[in-house]
């Protein structure tokens, strides 16, 4: 096996990083200008980053979707994230709330969601911009998983998932992130703020700013992780397990007690299972499985 040429992009990664990141650039060259649907998570950061590495800034643009779901401080660290690697980026306003289907919380919540997304870009974006192909970060791993509606709306806009497609499961994607030197490597998670509401119950702006602002205290605080879920009057915390005993100390139990209840609610309990991901989604899902 040669090795790789002192001019190719990622020569100096780790052998399996390099692999990860030439087969992504493969999947991505030969679109022309390729839109990447960003929110600065890690998935959507490698994809961009190798994206720019690969073919160039002119080459390769983030798309940014903004709206009440997203998080004020997620948008901040996303720019921050782009302007870091050099990526040039489009920001665009959604209206998923606009959408009956969307506010209803079913189970198809993200299909709403990303189809919202993907619909403003195909109608606006893509020629504005010229490009020739949008991808978005689905990793290997979540291609498996039941409770990814949104993914059925990536499908039906002819939507790249290169990082699926080169089978990088979320291990290989951080692996990759921290070759490339991303400060986002070993972020958590972060859903919309509409996933912290109980499917069928409304998804409103009101409960929307409840989530954020219980979340910033949660932050605010020290927690490297949180979610706030929406349990009308009742806010129910989940923290990393490793985590819980933190809430037991006065002073952050005091702090917390109240920055929460200052946000809407009356009554604020502590998960004792930490964080789920996907926890309001996968209960439904399994119960009809």
């Amino acid at each position: 096996m040669t090795s790789a040429p002192a001019t190719a992009p990622f020569a100096a990664l780790p052998e399996g990083p390099r692999a990860d990141a030439d087969a992504v650039a493969a999947l991505l060259a030969g679109h022309g200008r390729v839109g990447v649907a960003f929110s600065g998570g890690v998935d959507s950061a490698v994809l961009l980053a190798v994206g720019v590495r690969a073919l160039g800034p002119d080459a390769v643009l983030g798309l940014l979707a903004v709206s009440p779901s997203l998080a004020r401080d997620e948008l901040a660290r996303a720019r921050a994230t782009a302007s870091e690697m050099g990526a040039r980026l489009a920001e665009f306003a959604t209206h998923e709330d606009a959408n009956p289907a969307y506010r209803a919380n079913g189970v198809d919540r993200c299909f709403h969601c990303k189809d919202e997304m993907f619909t403003v870009i195909d109608a606006t974006l893509v020629a504005e911009h010229a490009l020739g192909a949008v991808a978005y970060g689905e990793n290997a791993d979540d291609a498996v998983r039941p409770d990814r509606p949104g993914a059925q709306a990536a499908t039906n806009h002819a939507v790249l998932r290169p990082l699926a497609t080169a089978g990088l499961t979320k291990e290989r994607v951080r692996a990759l992130a921290r070759a490339l030197g991303l400060g986002v490597a070993d972020k958590p998670a972060a859903p919309c703020l509409a996933s912290r509401i109980p499917h069928g119950q409304e998804v409103t702006p009101a409960k929307l700013r409840q989530i954020e602002a219980g979340e910033e205290v949660l932050r605010a605080l020290g927690f490297t992780d949180a979610r706030l879920r929406h349990h009308g009057d009742i806010a129910r915390i989940e923290v990393p397990v490793a985590e819980l005993a933190r809430l037991a100390d006065a002073g952050v139990r005091e702090q917390a007690l109240g920055g929460i209840r200052a946000a809407g609610f009356r009554h604020v309990t502590v998960d004792l299972a930490g964080i789920q991901s996907g926890a309001f989604t996968l209960q439904v899902v399994r119960s009809r499985g």
